[in-house]
């Protein structure tokens, strides 16, 4: 039955972030990215991260993509009308960029650096040793992963300052 609902989800998760890229319509395509976000969390429920599963649908679904369709309404996007040449374009450059992504992803994945969570082997009763599943992610956070954590909020914080940089309008 794991196996059922983690290829379920899997799979809506994929299509609807194929659908998130490759639909013209930008509220459709928000709403197609909650969709994907709503399946995500269905994988970390499956993974036994019920905290960050909860997280995912909240701040994502919930709060982030209210945003990002407040931000499209207001800006009243049109759906986009492409002509080939302009994909083909594109298509030439996303392929290498694909290939590299994923190289990165592989290297990342099979390097021993990348476990955080359990040593191979471990089950459930790993998190239930740490005090639940808040206290691991935060133990994680504050630990092993810290200096990802940091960086990732900097880069937040850059962007909030960069949008409001470029949206501010000059004064007379």
């Amino acid at each position: 039955m794991e196996l059922v609902l983690f290829v379920a989800f899997s799979l809506i998760t994929l299509l609807s972030a194929a659908a998130v890229v490759l639909h013209p319509h930008p509220v459709k395509s928000a709403l197609f990215l909650i969709v994907s976000f709503f399946a995500m969390g269905g994988l970390y429920l499956l993974l036994q991260a019920e905290f960050i599963a909860l997280m995912q649908v909240l701040v994502y679904a919930g709060a982030v993509m209210v945003l990002f369709l407040f931000v499209i309404m207001l800006l009243n996007l049109k759906p986009r009308g492409e002509d080939r040449s302009s994909f083909k374009k594109r298509l030439s450059w996303a392929v290498p960029l694909l290939l590299i992504f994923l190289g990165a992803v592989l290297t990342v994945m099979t390097s021993p650096v990348a476990r955080l969570g359990p040593a191979a082997g471990q089950d459930a009763s790993w998190v239930a040793g740490q005090g639940g599943n808040v206290r691991a992610v935060g133990r994680l956070l504050f630990t092993s992963a810290f200096l990802p954590f940091e960086v990732t909020s900097i880069a937040l914080l850059v962007a909030v300052v960069g949008v409001i940089v470029l949206a501010k309008k000059e004064r007379k």
